[in-house]
């Protein structure tokens, strides 16, 4: 994090300094008095291996970091065990010095639907809200933007990020572990912003938005995966209690109410680009995930449907520029 204010002049955030530079502070010294999982992930992480990696390949579907021989045998068995103890993955996969995270999401293809719609990422000011454990921040820096800010305020995904940029060291990648209605103001700042699997949980999407659009230049580019109805209705969904035995889940617009709530956030040029049903596929039980996934999630006896009788998850991209 000290890193982010080292390079202040750099990544011109010279306007909003002292908010960041207190924020940053506020969460050292968090970490530094860390307690409850985000103390026993931060013991995790001091105990890896120190590895310098001979390959880094942020360009293939499974993030790569090193090779086997980078590592002896009982290093390579300190950091598998260290990455256990990290799950769940969610995001990924990776390919860490030879061990294979297969994660329960397979990201590359969320990332090769909307990667020929994003345009060039050099150069630029990124913001990845709920950026997980960085899987799609170090497949952006791939592109070498001029910084990545990922926002990401889960302790295991957090430290998960941290691990991986441990032994990456990408210069141009940060992440801070802070919710995005914590960040401070960033006055049109941002020329991208990734907002993918976040605005649902809201409980005021459409502040969200406003709030996104007024952190980014004028004509910069919003990449926003949602959690959609697959119609033109101008409906909304509001689950009574749990969607697919989610409690945080709020508001799931169809295509319509989609674009109006971009355009009264302010953005321009609103196109849906991509719209994928969850498959099992691309969502499923590996070794690296303790908990339910999809196939939990959905009705047995109809897979269209989810366990509490609602349509079944239906993702869509949608592509806007700020006004």
């Amino acid at each position: 994090m000290e890193k982010l204010l080292q390079q202040r002049h750099t990544l011109k955030i010279d306007h909003c300094y002292n908010a960041f530079e207190t924020l940053i502070k506020e969460k050292i010294a968090f970490l530094d008095h860390a307690k409850g999982n985000f103390l026993k992930f931060k013991k995790i992480l001091e105990s890896l291996p120190d590895v310098v990696p001979s390959v880094i390949d942020l360009e293939s579907r499974a993030v790569t970091v090193g090779d086997t021989l980078d590592l002896t045998q009982q290093e390579h068995g300190l950091l598998m065990d260290r990455l256990e103890q990290l799950c769940p993955w969610r995001k990924g996969p990776f390919n860490l010095f030879g061990i294979q995270i297969d994660s329960e999401w397979q990201s590359w293809m969320k990332w090769e639907r909307l990667l020929r719609y994003i345009g060039s990422l050099k150069g630029q000011r990124i913001l990845d809200i709920g950026s997980s454990n960085g899987y799609y921040m170090f497949r952006m820096a791939a592109q070498n933007p001029l910084m990545v800010l990922g926002l990401e305020p889960q302790s295991t995904f957090y430290f998960q990020y941290l691990a991986i940029q441990k032994f990456l060291r990408q210069e141009n990648v940060f992440c801070l572990p802070v919710p995005h209605d914590q960040l401070p103001k960033m006055d049109k700042y941002f020329d991208t912003v990734f907002c993918m699997g976040v605005l649902y949980h809201r409980k005021s999407p459409l502040q969200m938005l406003k709030d996104i659009c007024d952190s980014m230049r004028p004509g910069g580019k919003l990449i926003l995966e949602n959690l959609i109805l697959d119609s033109k209705s101008n409906f909304c969904l509001f689950p009574k209690d749990r969607y697919a035995k989610m409690r945080n889940i709020f508001f799931i617009p169809d295509l319509l109410v989609m674009e109006s709530w971009l355009l009264r956030a302010g953005f321009k040029n609103i196109k849906c680009v991509d719209i994928t049903k969850t498959s099992f596929e691309e969502q499923r039980k590996t070794r690296w995930i303790q908990t339910e996934t999809l196939k939990d999630f959905l009705d047995p006896d109809n897979p269209d449907k989810t366990v509490e009788g609602y349509p079944a998850p239906v993702r869509a991209i949608f592509i806007a520029t700020a006004a």
